[in-house]
């Protein structure tokens, strides 16, 4: 099992104390719908793929399908309600057994420990207000999950979808954050944020129990200037930690069917926004009927916001997985990790173009083929271009007018890669 920990920089993670480029697959699920033999066939393709972390929910995820295989985690009172001073081992046996599954395949178990919906003061105690899990019970559950999962080198996301609005949600993140740091100190850690959320209260903001920012860019078709301006916010943040978009939007995701549904180029988009605007510790992936685990004619209960899921077995195969890990690949091989956002590079007016420079590189990523005007002062640079679409290689046509220069409109109808290897 590969143990992680963060940079020198403080802005990308090590496995072992090699570089190391987060590309997690989002499965909140897995612990309450696939069975056995399901999960085996996930993973490993998954693993084919180039995939190395998956996000799963310690605890059932609200708006999961419905599954034949879920069993409660503790005891069910007659309201409906959990006995949280008992605890169902069959659960966590599971649960476990399919960490430790994952972990025979060289993942790292990203998991979090409290989604909103289990805790007091946040807009998700409203979904099921008789299963939020008292303060006094806090210490007891946080610190069975970190002894349980520990031993397998996880990242533990502790809060799930939260926007911290009160302050008993606060006392409960950061006593949860404060537990697992002491009963698992190998352990990284982030938050998972509510969609477009990046003002974090400053008492987690400057513990040193926090090892890495994870935001959420989301589903909402309007929002998805989102994965570029939340970078540049956490960039900007007064502690310096790595950075990564922890859930962009899902392919085949609807937001309450008000248009269609995410393809592959806007997964691309959204990834590589990303990466080039701060945020470039790696990426999240999800798709719409693997996060849920859907099966045909099972109630998905997250229909009114998501739309229909897509069966798990047909969500696992759709293009942009591929793109995903793809842009993993392409990262890693041209060691873009030191990489900072440059867009005051940039001459073109619109924000969607993205840029960052290395040493010894330039990199821009843009959505649509056109002309891209750069100031580069003078820096010669050898271009290469990627048309991302299908990962076809072409050189550019680059020009030098005056003080600035321009990479010339291409042949392809995609969003396209430049890479500028500085002479």
């Amino acid at each position: 099992m590969g143990k992680l920990s963060i940079s020198d920089t403080q802005d990308y993670f090590l496995r072992d104390g090699e570089k190391f480029f987060y590309l997690a697959d989002t499965c909140w699920s897995a612990f309450t719908n696939p069975t056995y033999e399901e999960w085996e066939c996930y993973l490993d393709y998954r693993r084919m793929q180039g995939f190395n972390a998956i996000q799963i929910n310690i605890l059932p995820q609200h708006d999961r399908s419905e599954s034949d295989n879920y069993v409660d985690p503790f005891k069910v009172l007659p309201d409906g309600g959990w006995d949280f001073t008992s605890r169902n081992e069959k659960y966590f046996d599971r649960a476990e057994k399919m960490v430790e599954i994952a972990v025979e395949r060289d993942f790292t178990p990203t998991l979090v420990v409290l989604w909103c919906n289990y805790v007091k003061g946040t807009w998700g105690s409203k979904i099921n207000p008789e299963r939020i899990i008292p303060l006094e019970r806090l210490e007891e559950y946080v610190t069975y999950v970190a002894e349980r999962f520990g031993k397998y080198n996880p990242i533990f996301i502790i809060s799930g979808d939260t926007n911290f609005e009160t302050e008993d949600s606060i006392i409960y993140y950061k006593t949860a954050l404060d537990i697992i740091k002491r009963a698992s100190p190998n352990s990284l850690t982030t938050m998972h944020l509510m969609s477009g959320l990046w003002e974090i209260p400053e008492v987690l903001v400057k513990s040193y129990n926090y090892d890495f920012y994870m935001y959420q860019s989301g589903h909402i078709k309007e929002h998805q200037h989102l994965p570029y301006e939340l970078a540049q916010k956490f960039y900007n943040m007064p502690v310096k930690r790595p950075i990564l978009n922890g859930e962009p939007c899902y392919e085949g995701h609807s937001h309450g069917g008000k248009y269609g549904r995410f393809g592959r180029f806007d997964v691309r988009k959204a990834i590589w926004q990303s990466l080039l605007s701060g945020a470039k510790a790696g990426t999240a992936y999800g798709a719409h009927g693997i996060w849920s685990w859907h099966k045909r004619g099972k109630k998905f209960r997250g229909e009114q916001f998501s739309r229909t899921p897509y069966e798990w077995s047909t969500a696992i195969r759709f293009p942009g997985a591929f793109d995903a890990s793809f842009a993993k690949w392409v990262f890693e091989k041209y060691d873009m990790f030191d990489l900072e956002p440059a867009n005051e590079k940039l001459l073109n007016e619109t924000p969607e173009i993205r840029i960052s420079e290395g040493k010894d590189k330039i990199v821009i990523y843009t959505p649509y083929d056109w002309d891209i005007k750069l100031r580069l002062n003078e820096i010669p640079c050898e271009w290469e271009g990627i048309e991302l679409e299908s990962r076809r290689v072409f050189k550019p046509t680059v020009k030098i007018s005056g003080d600035y220069s321009i990479i010339e409109m291409s042949d392809f109808n995609s969003d396209i890669l430049f890479i500028g290897f500085k002479t």
